[in-house]
């Protein structure tokens, strides 16, 4: 149960920030402030509840008072959830009128929940369900949270069907664990009901912290509450964590393709400098780190790359008379765009290092520019796939070359 509860409350609080920086960007959608609202209510429920098991003073509070503190708020959350759904389905007008009504029903259980605790006589036990007042509080509470989390499962299921694959597998997600706290729910109110009554009070080897103080609320607790908010968790993240793992695999992508054309992109730059595209960061160790910073450096060294081999191009041709790179497949051809003319990688590297000596040489060449590794298909990526083989082959050849020096 305590590792369940810490879950939760670390959960709450990562997911908050989260939504917090999304906000930064999107500070009229009214949506995403319903959500942010539900996930801060439970953020700030998670010390209030735990200072209630636990039957200390927190904030100056009683312990009775820190459990009416939580269960408004996790009555205010369901409401968040509620008009996320309605901003999302309906015009800003109705969507009001319909949150309007809503507000009225929280009003009307917060309201129950006030008179309860007042009734409760001073000293008792948060979770004491023989206790009238006690009991009538969780029973409010929990058949308030059981109709609102069925409602969001109606919604939510209702939406995943029509949503795109990744928002609809992480509204799935939230789904499951909006039915696991409808199920909690669900035997929370004859949980508290039966021990009202007197009967079925959990035994004493079961960690009932947070759960009904009885065997039926102890398994509603572990089995489906605290593992259905963790699973709603999990699924308003789902989108935005799958789309920055994709942003992680290319931004890895790009920084291994920037540091292995570097053998290539050297060459070339020591005989055409003035390729290079300068441009100074505002704060240059900020755009070394940064993902932006990243993906801008290998696109410029790629292009970097491809300019030096344009102007290389016509002195790789005149050591094979005009034919290109001297694959053979007819004049002017380069390395031969086509994959029954292409050259091997490791062959260019030798011509291209040939070609290089004949510039730094300034032998006069007649002949125009030629494409050289250039793909038959496809668009930037297999562009630089071609240049990471040519760059890969000249380091091997200049690693030999160096060897046998």
């Amino acid at each position: 149960m305590s590792l369940l509860l810490t879950l939760y409350g670390v959960g709450s609080f990562l997911v908050l920030a989260w939504m917090a920086h999304r906000l930064t960007r999107a500070p009229r959608d009214v949506p995403l402030w319903a959500v942010t609202g539900l996930i801060a209510c439970w953020a700030a429920a998670y010390p209030f509840g735990l200072a209630a098991d636990r039957e200390e003073v927190f904030l100056g509070l009683a312990p009775m008072t820190s459990r009416l503190v939580q269960h408004i708020l996790v009555l205010a959350a369901v409401n968040c959830m509620v008009c996320f759904y309605l901003f999302s389905a309906l015009e800003p007008a109705r969507a009001r009128r319909r949150a309007g009504w809503y507000a009225l029903a929280l009003m009307g259980a917060v309201a129950v929940l006030i008179a309860a605790v007042a009734a409760t006589p001073a000293g008792t036990r948060t979770r004491d369900h023989t206790v009238t007042g006690v009991a009538v509080f969780f029973v409010t509470a929990d058949i308030y949270l059981a109709v609102g989390f069925a409602l969001g499962w109606i919604w939510t299921r209702r939406y995943a069907r029509i949503a795109e694959p990744r928002l609809a597998r992480g509204l799935r997600i939230t789904s499951w664990g909006m039915a696991a706290v409808v199920v909690a729910d669900a035997l929370f109110v004859p949980a508290v009901l039966m021990r009202w009554a007197g009967g079925d009070g959990a035994h004493g080897s079961l960690d009932t912290a947070g759960a009904a103080e009885t065997t039926l609320g102890w398994f509603g607790a572990v089995f489906f509450l605290l593992p259905g908010i963790v699973l709603i968790l999990a699924g308003i993240t789902y989108p935005a964590a799958v789309m920055r793992l994709t942003a992680l695999r290319v931004w890895w992508r790009h920084l291994r393709a920037y540091h292995g054309l570097e053998p290539l992109w050297t060459a070339l730059h020591r005989q055409f400098p003035e390729d290079a595209l300068h441009r100074v960061p505002a704060r240059r160790w900020r755009d070394v780190l940064s993902p932006h910073g990243v993906h801008r450096r290998y696109y410029r060294r790629a292009i970097e790359c491809r300019d030096g081999l344009v102007r290389v191009s016509p002195y790789l041709a005149a050591l094979d008379g005009g034919s290109g790179d001297g694959d053979g497949s007819g004049g002017g051809g380069g390395d031969g765009a086509g994959a029954e003319g292409a050259v091997p990688p490791e062959r260019l590297a030798v011509r291209l290092r040939e070609a290089l000596r004949a510039h730094a040489a300034g032998r006069p060449v007649d002949t125009s520019a030629v494409p050289v590794a250039v793909p038959a298909e496809g668009g930037l990526e297999a562009d630089v796939e071609r240049l990471l083989a040519l760059s890969r082959a000249l380091r091997a050849v200049e690693r030999a070359g160096r060897d046998a020096a």
